[in-house]
C-alpha cells in the first residue's frame, strides 16, 4: 500500500486530517517540550508511542511537525531516528522523506483544496523544488 493510500484510509476512517486528533484516536501521546533546535521527534518505549514537539514553534510548524512525526509512528514504528543519526552510520534519508510525504498527503489532501507554494512557505516554512 502506498503512503497516499494509507493517508486516504486514515482520512476515511477518522474524517479528519488534523494530526493531533489522529494521534489521539490512535493512542499516540503528544508532548510539547523545550527541544532547542530540534523541531520534534517520535519514539516508542514499552509499546507507548510518543510524538515530541518543540513548544517554541509557531502553530503551523507544530501542525506540520506533528504530521511528520505521525508519519514515523505509522510508517516506521520501530525506528528511532535520533538514535540512528547519533550512534550509527545508518542513513535515515529514506524514512525522513517518507515521513515528509505522509505529512504532505495528510495536510494537503484533496478534501482541503489546492494549496499554493506561497501558502507552503508562509504557513509551514516549506517549499519543494
Amino acid at each position: 500500500m502506498t503512503i497516499s493510500e494509507q493517508v486516504d484510509e486514515l482520512l476515511k476512517a477518522y474524517n479528519t486530517n488534523c494530526p493531533f486528533k489522529l494521534a489521539k484516536f490512535l493512542g499516540i501521546q503528544i508532548v510539547h517540550e523545550q527541544l532547542g533546535n530540534t523541531l520534534g521527534y517520535y519514539n516508542r518505549r514499552f509499546r507507548v508511542k510518543v510524538i515530541h514537539i518543540n513548544e517554541n514553534l509557531d502553530e503551523y510548524r507544530k501542525i506540520f511537525v506533528c504530521a511528520h512525526e505521525l508519519g514515523h509512528a505509522l510508517l516506521h514504528p520501530e525506528a528511532n531516528t535520533p538514535f540512528l543519526k547519533t550512534n550509527t552510520f545508518f542513513s535515515t534519508e529514506k524514512i525522513e522523506r517518507e515521513a515528509n510525504e505522509f505529512a504532505v498527503h495528510l495536510l494537503f489532501s484533496k478534501e482541503n483544496g489546492h494549496i499554493s507554494e506561497a501558502d507552503l512557505l508562509l504557513k509551514y516554512g516549506l517549499i519543494f523544488s
